[in-house]
């Protein structure tokens, strides 16, 4: 297998193709990316970028991101039970015992991510997506305090000028249900896209259930030929239960039980462990085209969460409230040999928080703990030249004035006076160059500075102390890589490698109650080769057992080692980074068949997993199968219908999918499920 796995480093292929309502066996050579601010062909691309579009979020479940965002190389999704996502983009998720830290989140135009550095993508239902981009590595150079990456989300809706009604049904084992209607209405310079969802599961650990309810409103209005303006409103409605960890004994006993209780804490389920949490965003942007050199952009925005957790040693209460706008101006200019394009730009935000935690009394509220107000806020101005010589080099140049403070104040115990944590001005650049050899091959490198301030969540952690020594993680990003695209487009390949130091490493830790409080961890050297591979063995035909047969592959290489690490008098240097598999391959298959049948299979590989910092404990390696078969353009009447059965973890894994890094008394494992199915149907409600 390792051989297997080692071969595929020479391969790289593109795991999906961006920007397309076609299905993905659709030419390679048509895909185009904008990471930036420019279109530009993703062969010319400067940077490492991800894509996932339509058609690949309908070859997985509608019930989860994690499947699809795992085939990115680089990136690591987690779900510790059915709505409790993680994620992390070439690194550790040692930040975030929940949610999502150290990447920033863009749906649209309009940022995702708070300035208390926190992203609630689990609010999102996964029918509310149309695509993504990832951007791997450092990119604070446009997209402000961020050591990981960014990831675009496009909305679903107003890319098709056509005027149409869905209605996608799935169900499964362990009591999931999707839900999900849609519905797209064009009026000449006007468009409108409603989105209605609803998800629930039992999961499959006992008191790991979930449930949210979802709605979204995504509107244009080209008001007049060189302007338009958009908004977007979406609200979330989601609890799930939180099990909790288990040791291995535990874990190997009963992989279905949550957290039991001990001589010193009550059980996961006696207290009633989980997430409730709600939110409503709203943002509207304009878009106004000066001239045919001149265009600016401007979006406001603003989103409420009330969030309650119910834990094991207390219950948490927030509401967090965050405003921000973010505009630029660019100017864009073409000649024979030379096409350039500048852009200048701020964005300012600013996020309030009030933390309540309670003694947890079986699930209710008991007496105070503490009381503290804190607030998040971030500011960057921008800059970023876009150099196109001859269609051939293509030089990126960009550079950001970054300023990120808190301010906070006790209530209880103790009332404190409000005071400030002002984090030096941070000037974040990236440079970056891809050169067009012929069309078929391309080189690329860059370099690129990273900065993550510590977000709100941890400062403030579960501990109720709020720990004003914490400083943010920084270092600098180095790769370099090549794509190759075969004549006919019929084989891509992308390698890239890079060299990411990071100073002053964020991790997190816990104390003996199983409250959190986070550290820095001196630094960390990551080492890493991702490669993406897409061979279209067959392309789309008329005749023939099989009308199209596409092949990918994707192969992540880590050798992530924490360097001068030392935790009272334990050093840790020279450790592998915890949460990091050394190595990831994920293949797949995807088949047409006569009669308009599909089928879609995808195998992933996963090395053992270091679960503390001492690299003492690990979690056993694991293979993931999973197949789906379909039928699509059946009627009823005149609608037309896809109907689909899928399965997951067909080899019957025992794994954990979502480990917690550090636990006390080595509670580590969430495990995951075991071999289950799925079914279901997608209705247009547009006659044939």
């Amino acid at each position: 297998m390792n051989k297997l796995l080692m071969g595929c480093l020479i391969l790289a292929g593109s795991q999906t193709f961006a920007q397309s309502k076609q299905d993905t066996t659709r030419k390679l050579n048509e895909v185009v990316i904008k990471p930036y601010f420019s279109v530009q062909p993703r062969i010319r691309a400067t940077g490492s970028v991800g894509l996932i579009d339509q058609a690949a979020l309908e070859k997985q479940s509608s019930m989860s991101l994690v499947s699809v965002m795992n085939t990115i190389p680089g990136v690591r999704m987690e779900e510790r039970s059915p709505g409790s996502y993680r994620l992390s983009i070439r690194g550790s998720l040692l930040r975030s015992p929940f949610g999502i830290r150290n990447v920033k989140i863009y749906f649209d135009e309009f940022p995702l991510t708070d300035a208390g550095g926190n992203t609630y993508l689990n609010a999102l239902d996964v029918s509310a997506l149309s695509g993504l981009q990832i951007l791997k590595g450092p990119q604070s150079g446009l997209y402000g305090a961020n050591s990981g990456g960014v990831i675009r989300i496009q909305p679903q809706g107003l890319d098709d000028s056509q005027t149409k009604a869905s209605l996608n049904l799935e169900g499964g084992s362990f009591g999931s249900f999707h839900e999900q209607a849609t519905v797209n209405q064009q009026f000449h310079n006007y468009a409108i896209n409603l989105t209605q969802a609803y998800q629930r599961s039992d999961g499959y650990r006992d008191h790991s259930g979930m449930d949210r309810t979802y709605f979204q409103a995504f509107q244009k209005w080209d008001y007049a030929k060189n302007a338009g303006l958009k908004a977007l409103l979406f609200y979330s409605d989601l609890h799930y239960n939180t099990p909790g960890g288990l040791t291995e004994i535990q874990y190997l006993q009963n992989p279905r039980a949550s957290r039991p209780a001990s001589p010193d804490t009550k059980s996961a389920l006696e207290q009633n462990a989980g997430i409730y949490s709600k939110t409503i965003y709203g943002g509207i942007s304009n878009d106004w085209k000066i001239s045919d050199q001149f265009k600016q952009v401007t979006a406001i925005f603003s989103t409420y969460t009330d969030f309650k957790n119910p834990f094991i040693t207390n219950y948490e209460k927030r509401k967090e409230l965050t405003f921000g706008l973010r505009t630029y101006l660019a100017y864009t200019r073409q000649t024979e040999q030379l096409n350039w394009a500048f852009n200048l730009g701020l964005e300012s935000m600013k996020t309030g928080t009030d933390f309540n935690n309670y003694d947890n009394n079986f699930g209710t509220l008991a007496a105070l703990q503490a009381s503290d107000r804190l607030n998040a806020a971030s500011n960057f101005a921008f800059a970023h030249l876009n150099l196109d010589v001859l269609e051939k080099l293509l030089l990126e140049v960009s550079i950001s004035a970054n300023l990120y403070q808190y301010d906070y104040k006790s209530l209880a115990p103790i009332e404190t006076s409000r005071k400030t944590n002002r984090f030096d001005t941070q000037f974040m650049p990236r440079a970056a160059l891809s050169y067009l050899i012929n069309k078929e091959f391309s080189v690329k490198a860059s370099v690129s500075k990273g900065y993550s301030p510590p977000t709100l969540a941890e400062v403030r952690a579960s501990d109720n102390v709020i720990n004003i020594d914490l400083q943010p993680e920084h270092g600098w990003n180095y790769e370099t890589g090549f794509k190759y695209q075969a004549v006919q487009t019929r084989l891509w390949v992308d390698v890239t490698g890079f060299y990411y130091h990071l100073n002053e490493a964020i991790v997190r830790r816990l104390n003996e109650n199983n409250t959190q409080y986070f550290v820095n961890a001196g630094g960390t050297k990551q080492w890493g080769l991702e490669t993406e591979l897409s061979f279209q063995v067959i392309k789309p035909n008329a005749s023939g057992i099989v009308r199209a047969l596409l092949l990918r592959n994707s192969f992540t290489w880590s050798r992530f080692k924490f360097e001068d690490y030392i935790d009272k008098t334990i050093n840790f240097s020279g450790n592998d980074l915890t949460g990091v598999p050394k190595t990831v391959s994920i293949s797949s298959a995807d088949i047409e068949l006569p009669k308009n049948y599909y089928v879609f299979v995808q195998h992933n590989f996963t090395s053992r997993i270091p679960l503390n910092d001492a690299n003492t404990a690990y979690a056993k390696k694991y293979h993931l199968l999973q197949a789906k078969i379909g039928k699509k353009n059946l009627y009823i009447g005149k609608l037309p219908f896809t109907v689909f059965i899928g399965a997951d973890n067909l080899l019957n894994e025992k794994y954990s999918l979502g480990n917690d890094l550090n636990a006390a008394g080595g509670r580590y494992f969430n495990p995951a499920a075991s071999r289950n199915f799925y079914g279901g149907m997608q209705l247009s409600l547009n006659k044939k």
